[in-house]
């Protein structure tokens, strides 16, 4: 059994900032859990402590419902796969993958067979006299899993493993990342600043920011139900569009968010859970692909936008635009690939307020509202 429980989990340095603070967490047996924040957040030092690589200053660690905050790495039984492939330059594919268990003491004999059937696993078995110098960064990437598969561990804690790849190989190493957890049923804690990794790989992502735990969900989820404005710009690339509003009454009584060049009526459904912010400071948040160019539905609402630049991308075309004239607001669109438009062109585009959310301007919290069933495919799966 590999369950991961952090409990009141802090960090704090002999500074006196807290590298991570007051973290809870369960994670299930077998589950994919991502740690997803910025550079600095504290993402990589709560996977470490779980590792027992960094102390804890307070709170409890425990895999498999055993506490193990004051136990050594060695025998806590996971296996940390770092950034930087760590492999030994000297040795072989077949001794990197086994050194972990020779230092442990385990036979040649019994090595030999764990190590050739990670190799299959993991598409090495042509690769395994070479050294790590004849490998490209994707097959180095794979010995240093393979080396954390032969031990067998309860749990693998990924640092950051893909960042070092071009593009190209980060997709590949991904969907060999999911095929693995498939195969191999352990607990995975992957770490990264990459949206696309935690939306397409993890069961859940935990969104930290300032050592803080701001948000834990499964990824569809938290993408339509952001708990704040950094959780809602940070899922996302183009970010969700922020614009300043303030609640008012539309025609015959209906509430409508009112700001710089724009004017939208609350949908029905949203109309009660947003009554309390009247009267407040708010940010209306629109996502880029909840604007169209032309209106497929008669609930969608015009925006007359400003393009200030193109982007096309091929699969799809961003539109950035301006809204309003006085203090223009800078705003994205996910278009179709087809759609056209000229810099300084004036052109209307159409919201699909349904998916809307407003947030508090000062504290950036979500006003709460009825969440929406989240579309589209689950993570990516082999």
């Amino acid at each position: 059994m590999a369950s991961i429980e952090l409990e009141h989990v802090s960090k704090l340095y002999a500074s006196g900032a807290y590298g991570v603070r007051d973290v809870d967490l369960q994670i299930a047996d077998g589950e994919f859990v991502i740690f997803l924040g910025p550079s600095g957040c504290g993402k990589s030092t709560t996977l470490r402590m779980i590792a027992g690589l960094e102390a804890v200053t307070s709170g409890d660690v425990r895999i498999g419902g055993k506490s193990v905050t004051a136990l050594p790495p060695r025998d806590r039984n996971v296996a940390v796969v770092f950034q930087s492939y760590a492999l030994y330059p000297h040795m072989t594919v077949r001794q990197n993958m086994g050194f972990g268990l020779k230092m442990r003491g385990v036979a040649a004999a019994d090595i030999a067979p764990k190590v050739a059937a990670a190799a299959q696993m993991l598409g090495l078995s042509s690769y395994l006299d070479r050294k790590p110098a004849a490998l490209s960064g994707g097959q180095r990437q794979r010995v240093a899993l393979g080396r954390a598969i032969v031990r067998d561990p309860n749990a693998f804690l990924l640092d950051e493993p893909l960042s070092n790849l071009d593009a190209q190989l980060r997709a590949e190493m991904r969907l060999e990342l999911v095929k693995l957890h498939r195969s191999l049923g352990k607990t995975i804690i992957h770490v990264t600043h990459d949206q696309v990794e935690a939306m397409t790989m993890g069961d859940r992502i935990c969104i930290m920011r300032d050592g803080r735990m701001v948000q834990v969900g499964r990824p569809l989820e938290v993408y339509a139900n952001p708990a704040d404005t950094f959780v809602a710009r940070f899922l996302a690339t183009p970010p969700m569009n922020l614009i300043p509003v303030t609640l008012a009454s539309g025609p015959g009584g209906a509430p409508r968010v009112e700001g710089e060049g724009i004017a939208l009526t609350v949908p029905q459904r949203h109309a009660a859970a947003y009554g309390s912010a009247a009267g407040r400071r708010l940010l209306l948040g629109l996502r880029p692909e909840d604007i169209y160019e032309r209106p497929a539905d008669p609930g969608w609402q015009p925006l007359d936008v400003t393009v200030v630049a193109v982007e096309r991308l091929g699969v799809e075309t961003v539109i950035v635009g301006q809204i309003g004239a006085e203090k223009p607001i800078e705003i994205n669109a996910r278009v179709s690939r087809h759609f056209d438009a000229g810099i300084g062109e004036r052109i209307t585009l159409y919201a699909d307020a349904l998916p809307m959310h407003l947030f508090d301007a000062e504290t950036g919290k979500v006003v709460p509202r009825a969440p929406l069933e989240p579309a589209g495919p689950a993570p990516l799966v082999a």
